[in-house]
């Protein structure tokens, strides 16, 4: 447990670190190169914070929660009990709440219909590829260990 925990902060603080500097970047060549008083942030969400600042400091502590959440949903996969479909379905699920509750705050997609139809629609997209991927990865290995085992008896 105490190497899942160690995992989710490493994520945690990684992704808080990767959030800050692409908003950084973002907000310095936008300032310097197009217009001034730009901010990578929506600014219906920095309207709900009393100061830009504030919002920021939200806004990098949610990119950290999103780290955490898909380091420390992980450790579903390692429960040899439940089956691979079942261990995706919950990761899916698990994931996909807190992403996408994060995302629609960020982005306040509950104003824009289809933006927030086509998110989910490339979320779910994402974790069918990554699911199947993972499964021909997994019938691979078992095809593998087989072949060894089958070998060992032979001898």
């Amino acid at each position: 447990m105490k190497e899942v925990l160690k995992r989710g902060f490493m994520s945690f603080a990684l992704s808080s670190f990767a959030g800050l500097l692409v908003n950084l970047i973002i907000d310095a060549v936008m300032n310097t190169s197009f217009t001034t008083g730009f901010t990578s942030m929506s600014p219906d969400y920095v309207a709900l914070f009393p100061s830009v600042t504030i919002a920021a400091y939200v806004n990098i502590l949610l990119y950290g929660v999103i780290g955490a959440t898909f380091a420390l949903s992980a450790y579903i996969y390692e429960i040899e009990k439940i089956g691979f479909i079942i261990q995706s379905i919950i990761y899916f699920i698990i994931t996909s709440s807190v992403c996408v509750g994060i995302t629609i705050l960020l982005w306040q997609l509950h104003k824009y219909p289809s933006a927030f139809i086509s998110t989910l629609a490339g979320y779910l997209a994402t974790h069918i590829i990554m699911i199947v991927i993972e499964y021909r990865k997994l019938k691979a290995d078992i095809k593998v260990i087989n072949e060894l085992s089958s070998d060992k008896e032979q001898r």
